[in-house]
């Protein structure tokens, strides 16, 4: 194991990338999403900081990010252009040791160096900096969970570190969805159990939690409360565990037999990823977010693992049948599972 982990992540990447290329925009709210066009339906990809200060954030409406802010400059995603860019960095950053890859815009490097974390992680963003002339956070730990909480101290452009030895001291008195990996529900199901900060969780009884949350949850959340968890870093290549397709209409689908017709059409295109993952699917999850913004999801496990669109299409259908409220729908999705062994 490396001596420490770090967790690298780039500040607002694709605002901070369209800034780069439209300096103008500098020091203006900016927001990235859909088409760019704040008219239509979309959510938001990301806000700059100045847009930030409004409200508007990652997976807002766009047409509502335009309320808030409506003085931003909304441009649509471009995906190619942050591909490049974050290949640029993720090079960069091997420089430094084994590179995990997260997503566009995050990473986790594991470092040997003997010099102290923190004179590493200047190094990684004079570094980062100079090649791409963006701006990252880095954050440092005993492990994986440490490094990437610490990253969220460190915003903007800083570095923190968040140790066995400091947990408590930062974290103990925040709310459970602190942590990462809790989220609301699970945060007010704890609080109903009179578990409402970090501290109380870590001195939960593992099998009194089990109980009430699961066998693998319950001692799950105790654990990270207590700041454990892997500091392996890999740089295996990412594994997909799921492939899926979503539309988001611009007008909303009053007629059943339309949403059906989409859902059929999206389990093909779904059927076509699986085939050229080379894996076999194992269940089928449909994802329907009525009007206004209400989303939920209903799978099926699919008899046995396979590519086939026909049966891909037949467990869309019968997850489909599991809706029903027939209220307009605004967004579909279908998302194909493989197994995790």
């Amino acid at each position: 194991m490396a001596r420490w982990v770090l967790h690298v992540d780039l500040d607002q990447f694709l605002a901070a990338v369209e800034v780069l290329r439209h300096p103008e925009l500098r020091g203006r709210p900016v927001v990235v999403g859909g088409d760019g066009d704040p008219t239509k339906r979309g959510v938001v990809s990301t806000a700059s900081y100045e847009a930030r200060e409004y409200g508007v954030r990652s997976g807002l409406p766009l047409r509502t990010a335009a309320r808030r802010c409506p003085d931003a400059v909304f441009l649509p995603v471009d995906r190619d252009t942050y591909e490049a860019v974050s290949a640029e960095v993720m090079a960069t950053l091997r420089e430094f040791g084994v590179v995990e890859i997260l997503g566009w815009d995050e990473a986790f490097v594991a470092v040997d160096d003997d010099d102290e974390p923190e004179v590493v992680a200047r190094r990684i963003q004079q570094r980062v900096r100079a090649v791409t002339e963006l701006d990252c956070t880095v954050g440092i730990g005993d492990n994986r969970l440490q490094a990437k909480l610490a990253t969220g101290f460190g915003k903007p452009a800083g570095v923190f570190r968040l140790t066995h030895r400091t947990w408590f001291a930062v974290l103990g008195d925040y709310s459970t969805d602190a942590l990462y990996g809790v989220g609301r529900k699970t945060a007010k199901r704890l609080a109903d159990l009179g578990i409402e900060t970090v501290r109380q969780l870590a001195h939960a009884d593992p099998e009194g939690l089990a109980a009430e949350m699961g066998p693998t949850t319950g001692p799950w959340l105790v654990q990270i409360a207590r700041g454990r968890s892997s500091a392996r870093v890999s740089d295996a290549p990412h594994v997909a565990r799921s492939r899926g397709r979503e539309t988001t209409f611009q007008r909303d689908l009053d007629d059943w037999d339309d949403v059906t017709s989409e859902i059929v059409a999206l389990a093909h295109r779904v059927a076509a990823d699986v085939v050229r993952e080379g894996r076999d699917a194992v269940r089928v999850v449909v994802k329907v977010r009525y009007a206004p913004f209400f989303t939920y999801t209903h799978g099926r496990a699919l008899p046995t693992p396979t590519a086939d669109a026909g049966e891909i299409e037949k467990a869309a259908l019968a997850a489909l049948d599991a809706f029903t409220d027939r209220r307009p729908v605004r967004l579909l999705g279908v998302r194909a599972e493989f197994s995790r062994r």
